[in-house]
């Protein structure tokens, strides 16, 4: 199953081979964004409250181009004490 935190390999596109943890999902869509990859550039219009310009963000993968690499989560470590 996939999650938030799973770390994965990228199979095809611009980023082939590249690993990345996976931060967002949207699975109406079956799609993922992976940190550092599939980068896009976002422009983005001065309003009264924020400064525009041009950002960078990573964009959706869908998951079929993409293998998992370790089914193990990174884990915070939880202090339980009895």
């Amino acid at each position: 199953m996939i999650t938030k935190g799973i770390n994965v390999k990228i199979l095809t596109g611009k980023d082939k081979n590249k690993t990345g943890e996976i931060i967002e999902i949207d699975r109406n869509n079956n799609r993922v964004k992976i940190k550092g990859a599939n980068i896009i550039k976002k422009h983005v219009k001065t309003t009264k409250d924020k400064k525009g310009g041009i950002f960078e963000k990573e964009n959706f993968i869908h998951i079929s181009n993409i293998t998992i690499l370790k089914n193990e989560k990174k884990k915070k470590e939880s202090s339980k004490q009895k």
